[in-house]
């Protein structure tokens, strides 16, 4: 099937750019409509410009309740209807010590990692519950299950968001809402920017990590399952 997202809508958190981009290319692609999230107007619309009529930008301010609210009347307007996909993936990735991270710079990933999340759940969980359709897929990490040295800040977060979706898996089970953890290894983005992980022994090279692409696979491959089958977890890892 050519097209096997015709006649359904998405959004994409973190759409500018990395893995966002990616799905946002991946489900447009395969005839969703896309609402792009992310917080800077500019790179969503000429993302929004090459994916072409079906796609728009939806600029937000990812960790504030209203902001989030007001962006997801907006989306849903545009649209007509309720989306019937969202995927979480807009994170922020800070290294250091426990006792040498800077506190802003934990409260930035508890806040973009998971607490954003949260309030998109939180909005349009209610309308895929009333229709019994619709799926939250979660981009996780290996730190979600794996701890590292210099990792407190994101480990916690993503610990945090793989419990917020297993939490949503049980209260979603049987409601025809189904969701999905893709947790990938190291992928190659601009997340590693100003962080040179080819000069750090602990973080491999660029070579040797995913792309954006293979984890934007990875969730359409989730998204397109027959709707009697939920993906619980995708694990990717560099072959």
């Amino acid at each position: 099937m050519t097209n096997p997202l015709a006649g359904t809508s998405a959004i994409v958190t973190g759409a500018s750019r990395g893995i966002g981009e990616a799905v946002a290319r991946s489900l447009a692609a395969a005839g969703a409509r896309v609402a792009l999230v992310a917080r800077r107007r500019e790179p969503l619309e000429k993302l929004a410009r090459e994916l072409g009529a079906g796609a728009f930008a939806a600029p937000c301010d990812l960790t504030n309740a209203d902001a989030v609210r007001a962006a997801a009347a907006s989306i849903v307007r545009t649209l007509g209807v309720p989306p019937q996909i969202l995927v979480n993936n807009a994170g922020s990735f800070r290294v250091g010590a426990v006792q040498e991270l800077a506190a802003e710079d934990f409260r930035t990933m508890l806040d973009l990692n998971l607490f954003a999340p949260y309030l998109f759940v939180r909005e349009f969980l209610p309308a895929m519950l009333a229709a019994r359709r619709g799926h939250i897929v979660s981009i996780g990490s290996v730190a979600d299950r794996s701890a590292f040295s210099g990792n407190s800040g994101y480990s916690a977060s993503k610990f945090g968001a793989r419990a917020l979706h297993e939490v949503l898996r049980v209260e979603t089970k049987g409601t025809g809402v189904r969701a999905t953890l893709i947790s990938p290894s190291t992928t190659d983005t601009s997340i590693w920017d100003g962080l040179a992980p080819e000069k750090r022994a602990r973080f491999p090279k660029a070579t040797d990590m995913l792309r954006a692409d293979d984890v934007a696979n990875a969730v359409l491959f989730a998204v397109t399952q027959p709707p009697t089958v939920n993906v619980d977890e995708l694990r990717l890892t560099r072959a």
